[in-house]
């Protein structure tokens, strides 16, 4: 599928999530929840025990909508309704298209700048501090909360200036990413050798590698692990739609496989977050909802695992 066609489709998701709000809101739209939510289970970040709720909010392909009006509010109803049942993590970057802006005009929209965890990423070779800043700007913060050296791109100009701007207060964590399984042997260097706060990596019911040697690195070394590509852009659940969810998922509270394989995710000891993306309101709710309840243990876990490989 090319990069046009990705769009295309997420706009017209977002339009259709859309004509589900009022059905699917149970708040005001002052924002006042009519009725508050069971609390999100949070874990806490290594490096200073600030918790953070297991489910957030990506915005590669669902929020790079353009200058497409209605799809930007939609995007909008999206973010309110991630905060309205608890959400705080959202995360983009500037490889993202019109994402960083989306974010930004929703979140004034809805002010949500005092409710966020902002985390974006930088990634040019040239000029960081630059594109930094182009950032801030989209998002329309005073600071944000996490950058992340995207793909390691340039992460040998780009980590000293995360540093800098943290230890001068301009920035509170400092993190590196990869996806796809890339690049797992300069990630696991750099989480030996740089003073990192987080690190994002692919994590997911058939994407395991990072079980290996990854996951319990970030354990020993106190560094909190954001888990990107949870669905796998949406292609894992629609496989398993094609299969009845067990019955037995009834006992860790789950409605749906997106609670099912998020929920193996993030009952990972080591994980601090996982970032699914969406265009759909009734979506990103059922995602938050993996954040309730009962959470797999590791004999579960296993069952889930071999569950899957077994369809």
């Amino acid at each position: 599928m090319t990069a046009e066609s990705r769009s295309t489709l997420s706009r017209r998701e977002l339009l259709r999530g859309g004509s589900l709000l009022a059905a699917a809101l149970p708040w005001t739209r002052a924002g006042v929840a009519a009725d508050p939510p069971t609390p999100l289970a949070t874990r806490p970040i290594p490096a200073t025990g600030e918790p953070l709720p297991l489910v957030g909010l990506g915005s590669w392909i669902t929020f790079n909508v353009g200058r497409d009006r209605a799809a930007r509010e939609a995007c909008a109803e999206v973010m309110r309704a991630f905060f309205a049942a608890g959400g705080r993590m959202i995360d983009s970057s500037p490889m993202y298209g019109s994402s960083q802006s989306v974010i930004g005009e929703g979140l004034a929209r809805l002010g949500g700048a005092a409710t966020v965890f902002a985390a974006d990423k930088v990634w040019t070779v040239a000029d960081g501090p630059a594109q930094i800043e182009a950032s801030r700007r989209h998002w329309n913060l005073p600071r944000f909360d996490l950058l992340q050296v995207h793909n390691l791109l340039g992460w040998e100009a780009n980590l000293p200036t995360l540093f800098s701007m943290k230890a001068a207060g301009q920035l509170r964590y400092v993190g590196i990413t990869t996806s796809e399984g890339r690049r797992h042997r300069e990630i696991e260097a750099l989480m030996r050798s740089q003073p990192i706060d987080f690190v994002q990596l692919s994590y997911n019911l058939l994407d395991r590698e990072a079980e290996q040697r990854l996951l319990p690195l970030a354990r020993e070394r106190g560094i909190a692990v954001i888990a990107n590509r949870p669905f796998r852009e949406g292609a894992l659940l629609r496989d398993l739609q094609r299969h009845p969810l067990p019955a037995w998922a009834t006992e860790i509270d789950c409605d749906g496989w997106a609670q099912f394989a998020l929920k193996f995710i993030v009952s990972h000891p080591a994980i601090t977050c996982a970032i699914p993306a969406t265009a759909s309101v009734a979506h990103v709710r059922q995602n938050l909802g993996a954040a309730r309840g009962r959470q797999p243990d590791a004999a579960m876990r296993r069952r889930m695992a071999e569950h899957v490989a077994a369809l």
